[in-house]
């Protein structure tokens, strides 16, 4: 596996200068929240340096790398390209710069759309991609308090915002979110329901 120097003069080739700066606050922001979290602050640094590895590739290129990976993929992933790029990098970094922990692996294929089950560094890298310091979006103070209360919070408010926007604009919600939010919105009844009795 190259190190986190390799990997940043690596990222500063592939990525254009704003997904560049989004990447480094992302990795910042992992390293804070892994360290709130009580996750591996060192790898989750490493985990969002690498998230948008291949955000700037073509569809076309994202799509050959996700062909190479033994993921089974539904019609409605492939009819949404935004999320694609995790899934290619996943399969990049493995391939490419030689990551073998899948921990890693796991958090950059679903930082976009968040799965059932989702590891603590799973969630540290979906929420910290929507927390670094240079989003701006209506709601990112919202998530951002969230975040610094409970993961579980901030990754359930992420995934009612995305989807709602999604519905909105008409726009199909992959499989991997619906499962997440349905454990999440679920565990979460239970707890209320747990802490009635």
């Amino acid at each position: 596996m190259e190190s986190v120097e390799q990997v940043k003069i690596r990222i500063e080739r592939l990525l254009k200068p704003d997904r560049l700066a989004h990447s480094y606050g992302v990795a910042g922001e992992a390293r804070r929240l892994a360290a709130q979290y009580g996750a591996d602050p060192d790898k989750a640094y490493y985990a969002g340096l690498c998230h948008d590895i291949c955000k700037n590739m073509t569809p076309e290129e994202q799509l050959q790398w996700i062909k190479r990976s033994a993921i089974i993929l539904d019609d409605t992933f492939y009819r949404q390209p935004p999320i694609w790029h995790g899934f290619a990098a996943a399969q990049y970094l493995r391939e490419e710069v030689g990551v073998e922990d899948e921990e890693i692996l796991q958090a950059v294929r679903y930082h976009t759309t968040g799965r059932a089950g989702m590891s603590l560094l799973e969630k540290i890298i979906f929420t910290a991609d929507l927390t670094e310091p240079g989003r701006d979006y209506p709601d990112v103070e919202t998530v951002r308090t969230l975040a610094g209360r409970s993961l579980e919070q901030a990754v359930l408010y992420i995934l009612r915002y995305t989807m709602g926007k999604l519905l909105v604009n008409g726009g199909p919600i992959c499989r991997d979110a619906w499962e997440a939010y349905n454990q999440l919105v679920t565990a979460q009844k239970k707890e209320k329901t747990s802490e009635k009795e």
